[in-house]
């Protein structure tokens, strides 16, 4: 989602900080995966579904793994790091499965949003929690990144 830089990035749900990065390391001429969101935050909702938000400029204070948020709760800023270094600002925001830490493959998402998005914003519920199921049920077992690795 494109946006200035410094805009607010919230919890989509109510649950807890899963994941915090808070040092941009990615570097273009290695373009490593695990690197290209740059700063970034991903919450797993009590519905069970994991949220994340990278290319961030700047995360708010006491957002850490294991802590409590609320729904539209600032996490942090929308920004430019990471492999958006030399894009328009913008937020990656994510939905999939939990997963074990530095699972990046699948925590930048793993079932389109946009639907989701829109109907948040237009006042609307609807969840993506089966979808999520789906999705999961589908994909299999993982063998670690499969593209653009």
């Amino acid at each position: 989602m494109f946006a200035k830089v410094g805009c607010r990035f919230v919890s989509p749900v109510d649950g807890r900080v899963d994941e915090v990065t808070r040092v941009d390391a990615w570097d273009p001429k290695t373009n490593v995966g695990a690197d290209r969101g740059g700063l970034s935050v991903s919450v797993v909702g009590v519905d069970g579904v994991r949220y994340y938000g990278s290319h961030l400029s700047a995360i708010e204070v006491g957002i850490r793994p294991g802590v409590s948020v609320r729904a539209g709760q600032v996490l942090a800023r929308t920004g430019k790091t990471g492999s958006a270094r030399f894009t328009p600002p913008h937020l990656h925001f994510a939905i999939s499965w939990p997963t074990a830490a530095g699972v990046w493959w699948i925590r930048r998402g793993a079932v389109p949003p946009q639907a989701f998005l829109n109907s948040w914003h237009d006042g609307g519920q609807l969840s993506p929690v089966s979808l999520v199921a789906r999705t999961r049920r589908s994909y299999g077992v993982d063998r670690g990144c499969r593209t653009y690795c």
